[in-house]
């Protein structure tokens, strides 16, 4: 990985009721805001909140919102890809998706190359109780890890409660993951949002870039934003507050490596530990990203 600028935008979706329109304005909204985030800070990567073209909780049954949705790549992400090229940049954005039949939809991270190319798509594994279909929601679960290589370094994603699973985190750093994207609308506490994004950035030394929702959604739903990025020693190097705006910052590992104790043991450890279990967990790969049966309060 090199060093680079990147930022978390955090912006609030249209309120309700949802419809194609209010699906077209979110989606001018962040491409409008990750213009603006770009210009002032020179950001190469720019993660946006988990399910920004609609909000998280979408008023919807998945039937109705398969019908305001596309596939990727397709309509809704088509605007993000023009922006991305335009401003020759690293997109990330959290939207749904529209899956093979009315019945299933995903809620999808999108990551877009400089040249506005799909360069990969990750299906949140771990579906909070709510919006889960098993459970009377709305959004089915993906069973797919991704890691994306990329000119900046390798590319992980994760959305939201996903940041309560270890095991989806370690199989992406073992599989090359130096920064993870975490796009978000985390329906808990601001302590839970800190406590997992710098847990997983130090379980795994991996820099994570956490954009968070803020405003309400279709469906009334309050966000507190406090978008960050954490680098791989558990430090949070930038912080946004609860209004719309962005947390941008340099990323440099070894910079961040290197404010490890003199003599630390923990950058090479890691590394042995590594490639020590890859096998290991490939081969349980399928077990550890395996949807959650969850109990958590809605």
């Amino acid at each position: 990985m090199r060093a680079f600028t990147a930022a978390a935008v955090q912006i609030a979706p249209a309120p309700g009721p949802l419809t194609r329109d209010s699906v077209r304005a979110n989606i001018d909204k962040a491409t409008t805001w990750t213009r603006r985030c770009v210009e002032q800070t020179g950001a190469e990567l720019v993660v946006l909140p988990e399910t920004c073209t609609t909000g998280f909780v979408p008023g919807l049954p998945a039937e109705g919102l398969w019908e305001v949705v596309s596939q990727i790549p397709g309509p809704v992400t088509e605007p993000f890809q023009e922006t991305a090229r335009e401003l020759g940049v690293h997109l990330c954005l959290g939207t749904y998706e529209r899956g093979p039949d009315p019945a299933t939809v995903y809620n999808s991270a999108v990551l877009i190359g400089p040249d506005g190319s799909v360069l990969g798509v990750y299906r949140k594994t771990h579906p909070f109780r709510v919006e889960d279909s098993r459970h009377g929601g709305w959004a089915t679960a993906g069973t797919e890890v991704c890691v994306v290589p990329t000119d900046l370094g390798r590319i992980g994603m994760a959305i939201c409660f996903d940041g309560d699973f270890p095991e989806l985190w370690r199989i992406q750093a073992v599989r090359g993951a130096e920064l993870v994207c975490r796009p978000s609308a985390l329906l808990r506490s601001a302590d839970i949002w800190e406590l997992t994004c710098r847990a997983r950035a130090y379980d795994e030394h991996v820099y994570v870039v956490g954009a968070n929702a803020v405003g309400a959604d279709p469906g009334g739903t309050l966000y507190f934003g406090n978008s960050m990025i954490v680098s791989p020693v558990a430090e949070v190097v930038a912080r946004a507050a609860t209004h719309e705006g962005w947390a941008a910052a340099r990323l440099d590992p070894e910079a961040a490596m290197g404010s490890l104790t003199p003599g630390s043991s923990v950058r090479h450890g890691f590394d042995h530990l590594a490639e020590r279990n890859l096998a290991l967990y490939e081969k349980h790969a399928a077990d550890l990203v395996a949807p959650a049966e969850t109990s958590f309060p809605h």
